[in-house]
């Protein structure tokens, strides 16, 4: 048996005292060693830091990630010279962001894409994420607006029209000359500038010249691509009909050849009226002998320049024309033209357009004074002649001591007013 160690007495108040604990063992020296304590520090700090980083991250994904407020797409014009919480406060404004401008600015750095950021109108997509937002305007996809500029409008009234369109800025410093510009859809940013614009078209239409010119019959009695664009144009204003062209452009073709008058309406309009475009009455008695460089009626062969701008079709059709011996065209009455080589046949298609147009007027009402009027506006001139809205018709000649015509009446009333044989008008 083993021996216990002797019990002392305690007394009753010792014993409820706790027994005194032992001091803690001292540090080493090592511990206490200040580049000891330093490096716990940092690899504490770092460990913190890759927590919090690490945090970040997640909260940072998720953000960029999740699908954005947008109900339904929208679209946004950026300013320019728009900093980045200028652009996250738009963005929030119009709701295609809902995180505020520092979450939008750090991920804007996240992505490093701080001097990517392109100002103008975008097009944001429902529920765009914050990342597809940054992805728009670092690739400047902006909105692009469809400009149509249709066929047989002079340079005058092209200007304006861009003039009048809030899609643009800027003003046009000069007024491009006739023909120059080439009429056709167009797809513009909001903001471009006018001189844009024009500098554009007059690029469009001199590509074109050169490809047409280059594929034109080599019979075409037409020297330049200058003298080209001017015949066109006199083709883009005698008809609306896209599968007349090509005949109308022989008749002017074949007199030129034979040296006749083209005696063009549209070109008497010009030479009283220039890039105005529209004369807003039917031609004068007294106005188709009245001089000038453009009343075809007038001079010998092609007038100085263009009396408008041809498009792509006309030009096409003036360097290929239709292969015929016509001299001659009238009105049908239903907004196309009767052909013929010879004025004895043409006389006898004008009879007949008379003939329609009187038992027109035996079969309809008188219309009222105010609706018989000539044509105030484009708009009203084409529904007189038949001719496609987008392009302006010319004005027609009346018949002498006529009573107040229809519309029908109106479009015949324009076709041979002289006793001259050659004629060509619509």
């Amino acid at each position: 048996m083993s021996e216990r160690p002797p019990i002392s007495p305690r007394s009753p108040r010792a014993a409820l005292e706790p027994e005194q604990v032992p001091p803690p063992p001292k540090r080493s020296d090592r511990a206490r060693n200040p580049f000891v304590v330093a490096g716990n520090a940092i690899i504490t700090i770092i460990i913190v830091a890759m927590l919090g980083a690490g945090g970040i991250y997640v909260y940072g994904r998720q953000a960029l990630e999740a699908p954005g407020p947008l109900q339904d797409e929208k679209v946004v014009n950026i300013p320019a010279r728009a900093g980045k919480g200028d652009i996250a406060e738009t963005l929030l404004r119009e709701g295609v962001i809902d995180a505020n401008r520092w979450v939008f600015i750090g991920s804007v750095f996240a992505l490093k894409a701080s001097s990517e950021l392109k100002p103008g109108e975008y097009l944001f997509p429902k529920n765009a994420s914050l990342r597809a937002v940054i992805g728009t305007l670092v690739e400047g996809k902006v909105v692009q607006h469809s400009v149509t500029i249709p066929e047989g409008l002079t340079s005058e009234q092209i200007v304006a029209r861009l003039t009048d369109s809030d899609i643009f800025t800027g003003s046009i410093r000069e007024m491009p000359r006739e023909g120059t510009l080439l009429p056709e859809t167009y797809k513009f940013p909001r903001g471009t500038t006018r001189d844009q614009v024009i500098q554009r078209m007059q690029q469009e239409q001199k590509r074109a010249l050169a490809e047409i010119w280059e594929r034109r019959s080599p019979d075409v009695p037409v020297k330049t691509p200058d003298q080209l664009v001017t015949l066109a144009s006199i083709v883009e204003k005698e008809t609306g009909k896209a599968d007349e062209r090509s005949r109308v452009a022989a008749v002017f073709v074949n007199r030129l050849r034979q040296k006749m008058k083209l005696q063009s309406d549209p070109t008497i309009i010009y030479g009283l009226v220039g890039g105005k475009g529209t004369l807003g009455r039917p031609i004068k008695r007294s106005e188709i002998q009245q001089p000038s460089p453009y009343n075809t009626y007038v001079v010998e062969g092609l007038p100085p320049g263009p009396i408008a701008n041809p498009g792509r079709a006309s030009l096409e059709a003036t360097a290929k024309p239709a292969r015929t011996r016509d001299l001659f065209f009238v009105a049908d009455g239903t907004g196309g033209h009767s052909f013929t080589e010879t004025y004895d046949q043409h006389q006898k298609n004008v009879a007949k357009l008379r003939a329609q147009e009187k038992q027109i007027q035996n079969d309809t009402v008188e219309p009222p004074e105010e609706a018989a009027a000539a044509p105030a506006s484009p708009a009203d001139a084409n529904a007189a002649t038949g001719a496609t809205p987008a392009k302006p018709a010319p004005a027609k000649r009346p018949r002498a001591a006529a009573p107040p015509p229809t519309a029908a009446a109106r479009q015949g009333a324009a076709q041979t007013t002289t006793t001259t044989p050659p004629v060509v008008q619509q």
